[in-house]
């Protein structure tokens, strides 16, 4: 009887145990996908350059260049072509 009790004590560490890992894996996992961008629906895409962020479209042949695109972020109705322009939607 003692026994069953005492291996009922060593269960309970192993599946807190598992269980902090799978919520470990699980965020890890999340932050791999955001930081590949993958929940991002914008069609274009921040580059962090220097001091100051430019702003280039996500799906142009052949790629803009960092600096031919935009410092400032499109408006709501706006996006940027593949010369690197703010133009209307």
């Amino acid at each position: 009887m003692r026994g069953e009790a005492h291996q009922q004590d060593e269960a309970m560490p192993k599946r807190f145990r598992y269980f902090l890992l799978l919520l470990l894996g699980l965020f890890l996992l999340i932050a791999l996908v955001d930081s590949l961008d993958l929940f991002n629906s914008d069609p274009w895409i921040e580059i962090p350059h220097g001091n100051h962020t430019h702003y280039l479209p996500r799906d142009c042949d052949p790629p803009v260049s960092v600096s031919d695109g935009p410092t400032s972020r499109p408006g709501p109705n706006e996006t940027i072509d593949c010369t690197g322009t703010i133009v209307p939607k």
